[in-house]
């Protein structure tokens, strides 16, 4: 018997919606093929010729045809139960998720380890869980790129490192995939004394191997948050291992481009600012293959600001002074720093004030942007302000939650900018955003 799935909605001017489908309606299959989820939905959708079965609530029966562009969607929107959360099985020794303090929203202790999320929202997948028909399906469908958590390839280190006895065959879910043409991208967490120094050396070893199918692969520091109780005694990278780990990736970045023109694996910016070395030039990142994993972020954020510089002419509006504060995490303040004074020099009339937050609500070891909260922000800002009070406040936009104004610990923006006594405005991590809304 066919899977039925409620429609929930149809949107407007959508082909279901020029059809007569409304929500109630069940789908029943497409092309004579049961839908059992959201990934058969995109797949069976991407064609230009669909036989639609839908099931009215009165029990009839419609079958559509229907002609499109071949990736048109119907304008369908399902009900969460179909696209569902496979959740993570592992206890990974590195695990963030497990690193949060009580209190905070449900959502955000949820772990994911779901395949179709790394082809539909990008998120890194462990494997652990994958069933054969699942492997099947992905082959099958040709669902890429598969975005995989690789940390190590050495089998015994990995079951010890995420805590699952099935963690040990990552090799062979990558030469499935590389066998089969199924493009992936990769992630290393890199631990002190795990999976570090020569274990990294021999990892990349091993990935070098499946390029070009696997496209890229990005290393990236443990994060650390001062919730560790009961979990594995970790550390930081010092400035000296992060200096050492960043030799290891440049030498396998350095042959595969002399090869094959493509750097293939990549450092996190926290690498380098960990080691206190400079951020490459947009061409080290061959595209920014993994800038959503804090890959190249920095450097695509000072070329884009460089390009918009080039064009830009001094607004009138900016006749009367104008002072802005820009905050950060303490990691990118002195890049930041820089940054701003290639801004202001450009701009007659503006200061800008990069205020770093220390970040108290996970741990100073956390030092990034994207982690910080409302109540670090209030805490450090409230004084600040008095002496230095400010026109606008700038955050960037990856410390809100996606499509929302709201931070980690639910305050808004709107909320935030109250207590603060002054706009707070998100702004996207790109250098040509950053200048419209400095010049508006």
């Amino acid at each position: 018997m066919l899977n039925k799935f409620i429609i929930e909605a149809v949107l407007d001017d959508s082909i279901f919606s020029e059809m007569d489908v409304t929500p109630g309606d069940c789908l029943l299959s497409i092309n004579g093929m049961p839908v059992t989820d959201i990934l058969d939905y995109r797949y069976l959708i991407a064609d230009d010729c669909l036989v639609v079965e839908i099931e009215k609530p009165d029990g009839e029966i419609w079958e559509l045809d229907i002609e499109k562009e071949y990736e048109e969607d119907l304008g369908v929107v399902f009900p969460e139960a179909m696209i569902g959360t496979k959740t993570c099985k592992n206890n990974c020794v590195f695990c963030f998720i497990d690193q949060l303090p009580q209190g905070m929203r449900e959502s955000l202790y949820v772990k994911d380890d779901d395949e179709r999320l790394s082809f539909l929202t990008g998120n890194y997948i462990t494997m652990t869980n994958l069933t054969p028909d699942e492997l099947n399906r992905i082959i099958r469908y040709r669902i890429m790129p598969m975005n995989l958590s690789i940390h190590t390839t050495n089998p015994e280190l990995r079951i010890k490192m995420l805590k699952n006895r099935f963690a040990g065959d990552v090799m062979r879910y990558l030469e499935t995939f590389y066998e089969n043409g199924i493009q992936m991208n990769g992630q290393i967490v890199l631990v002190p004394d795990y999976n570090d120094g020569p274990e990294l050396e021999q990892t990349l070893k091993d990935l070098r191997r499946f390029y070009p199918v696997l496209q890229s692969v990005s290393v990236v520091p443990v994060g650390l948050s001062n919730h560790r109780q009961g979990l594995a005694e970790l550390r930081l990278f010092t400035r000296e291992e992060a200096r050492q780990t960043l030799a290891i990736i440049e030498a396998v970045h350095a042959k595969m481009e002399a090869q094959h023109g493509d750097g293939f694996v990549y450092p996190s910016d926290e690498f380098y600012l960990l080691a206190q070395q400079p951020i490459p030039d947009s061409e080290y990142y061959h595209g920014f293959p993994q800038i959503e994993n804090g890959v190249g972020m920095m450097a695509d954020f000072k070329t884009s600001l460089t390009e918009a510089l080039a064009d830009f002419k001094t607004p009138k509006a900016l006749d009367q002074p104008k002072k802005i504060g820009l905050i950060t995490g303490t990691a990118a303040a002195t890049y930041l720093d820089e940054l701003a004074s290639i801004i202001t020099t450009a701009v007659p009339g503006l200061t800008l004030l990069v205020f770093p937050i220390t970040n108290h609500f996970f741990g100073e070891a956390i030092t990034v942007s994207g982690l910080l909260t409302g109540t670090d922000i209030l805490a450090q800002l409230e004084s600040r302000l008095v002496q230095d009070p400010c026109d606008l406040l700038m955050l960037p936009e990856n410390a809100l939650r996606s499509g929302t104004h709201t931070l980690l610990d639910d305050w808004t923006l709107e909320s935030l900018s109250a207590a603060l006594g002054v706009t707070i405005a998100g702004v996207p991590l790109d250098g040509r955003a950053l200048l419209k809304h400095c010049t508006a």
